[in-house]
């Protein structure tokens, strides 16, 4: 069962990804803040990341950075009620950026996709 990493500073919104997510049948882990995400990154094996961006103390570009530093291969979805974010660079090493929607039909898509292309990824490395 792949383990998605939810950063949400809005504990409603990490609640609803976390049963969204479950049914989907993710073993999903919540983090508050991006220093709690960069240590669970750090400390265990995680297949994805959605990621908010307006979040207080580290945003969520700076936590890009962190996690992909750990880990450049691991998928982050930036999922942010902002889009004017889109155009700073530092988002464009994410595998995707999602506008928040009370409708998660499209995160849900952009996960199963980049679980797709990282098993590929990892396939191709191990042949």
């Amino acid at each position: 069962m792949p383990k998605i990493l939810v950063i949400d500073d809005d504990e409603h919104q990490r609640l609803l990804y976390q049963e969204e997510l479950e049914m989907e049948g993710y073993d999903v882990v919540l983090a508050v803040s991006g220093q709690e995400a960069v240590e669970l990154v750090a400390d265990q094996p995680i297949d994805c990341v959605v990621l908010d961006i307006a979040m207080p103390g580290m945003d969520g570009i700076e936590t890009l950075g962190k996690i992909l530093d750990i880990n450049r291969q691991l998928p982050v979805i930036l999922h942010t009620a902002y889009s004017s974010y889109k155009d700073d660079f530092m988002t464009w090493a994410a595998e995707a950026y999602v506008i928040k929607s009370s409708d998660l039909t499209g995160l849900k898509e952009h996960i199963k996709e980049a679980l797709e292309e990282s098993q590929s990824a990892d396939s191709e490395a191990q042949a």
